[in-house]
């Protein structure tokens, strides 16, 4: 557990009977060589000593937010920490912190944490399957923090079912394996295109689309966050990013777009064509406010660049390139054909047919096409969760 060694934890421990796993949690953490910050709620205390854990992590336990030794101290440790793990996760806490309710030293921390931030639930089979306690995790999940997935056996009710805390070495080697693949992308660059095109009719107007740019995003930051520099060339849109690795290029039109994405991609080891570009713009622009006149008005258009074909044209045997298909009818016939036609080495498929994809959702459901006819098919997933599909097929790609 290599990947552990050095690495600031901070586990918070609330109050569930598989509190008891803790100790075990804990001494495997130290034993990898991680540094581990307690926090407990009062009602953990009930089920495990702190003192047990002060022993075990070499640290004192902190149980109240405004108690003099750790009163301000929540801030500290959210930007303190590598990473925040909540294990055990009663409902409660899945509730108060998917509500950013702040009421003790754990939530508090939660919300200034800047770090990931992994869960692990622990509850008898009723409460875990509850409506309530599912869209809380998906709520947590789709602020981009981490579910443990939780255990099938004999509960403390008696009842046997899913609901159990994962296992304390389960739960050691998903971090490990999350701090690892966190660098596996580390001394690559990828270019980014995301958001959609404004073409201009005249100072006031243009012809453009619905995207808002968060697929885009998500795959940036994704890929940021497993230690790429990324050049994030981005149309029109309200969002931003403020992560130390990406690098953000503001574009308003095709033209700006592809001269933007031409520049950057010959120095990037791949890129992921995810815009929605205009594929015509206006032949004339008019430098002043077009005035209603008549019951018709007439555009003539012309063609824009095509960014993907462009870049497929001069793509290195050493560079990937990712495409999107956004497509209404004959949806894998029209990503079959644009993969091949574009030089993509993959093409991410998704269909306005689907409830929940594409265009201004916070949810994308996608099929990843390979020029082997290989495909995967995903369920409805969170962009974020999406982004992690994507960015996973190109680090299996790139070796």
């Amino acid at each position: 557990m290599t990947a552990l060694k050095g690495k600031k934890i901070i586990l918070g421990i609330t109050g569930s009977i598989a509190a008891y796993k803790s100790a075990f949690l804990t001494r495997l953490l130290i034993k990898a060589g991680a540094e581990v910050q307690i926090l407990m709620t009062p009602a953990a205390t009930r089920f495990i000593s702190p003192l047990t854990l002060s022993t075990l992590s070499k640290k004192a336990v902190f149980t109240e937010v405004s108690a003099e030794d750790s009163w301000n101290n929540h801030v500290d440790m959210g930007l303190w920490a590598d990473i925040m793990l909540v294990a055990p996760t009663t409902a409660t806490t899945l509730a108060k912190m998917s509500q950013a309710i702040c009421d003790n030293i754990i939530t508090a921390t939660y919300l200034s944490a800047r770090c990931p931030v992994f869960f692990a639930p622990a509850m008898d089979l009723d409460m875990w399957q509850h409506p309530a306690t599912q869209d809380n995790v998906q709520r947590l999940q789709s602020f981009g923090n981490h579910l443990i997935p939780v255990g099938n056996g004999e509960l403390a009710s008696g009842l046997v079912g899913d609901g159990r805390m994962a296992e304390p070495e389960d739960i050691v080697r998903l971090l490990s394996d999350f701090l690892q693949k966190e660098q596996s992308l580390s001394g690559k660059t990828f270019l980014i295109t995301a958001g959609p095109t404004y073409e201009h009719l005249d100072p006031v107007r243009f012809i453009g689309n619905h995207s808002s740019g968060k697929m885009g995003m998500a795959i940036a930051e994704e890929l940021a966050n497993r230690g790429a520099q990324v050049k994030l060339v981005l149309g029109p849109s309200k969002l931003s990013t403020n992560h130390s690795l990406i690098e953000t290029i503001r574009v308003q039109s095709a033209q700006e777009m592809y001269e933007a994405s031409k520049k950057e991609f010959d120095h990037c080891d791949g890129g992921v064509l995810a815009a929605a570009v205009a594929d015509y713009r206006p032949k004339t622009v008019s430098d002043k406010k077009i005035k209603k006149s008549g019951n018709s008005l007439t555009l003539e258009l012309e063609k824009t660049i095509d960014i993907a074909a462009s870049l497929g044209k001069v793509k290195r045997k050493d560079q990937l390139l990712v495409g999107f298909a956004l497509e209404t009818n004959n949806e894998k016939a029209n990503a079959e054909g644009k993969l091949k036609k574009k030089n993509f080495d993959f093409i991410v498929l998704n269909s306005l047919n689907d409830k929940g994809a594409g265009f201004n959702h916070d949810t994308n459901k996608i099929s990843i096409i390979r020029k082997d006819n290989k495909i995967k098919d995903f369920k409805l997933k969170t962009k974020k969760a999406v982004a992690i599909d994507i960015v996973d097929e190109i680090t299996e790609f790139l070796g």
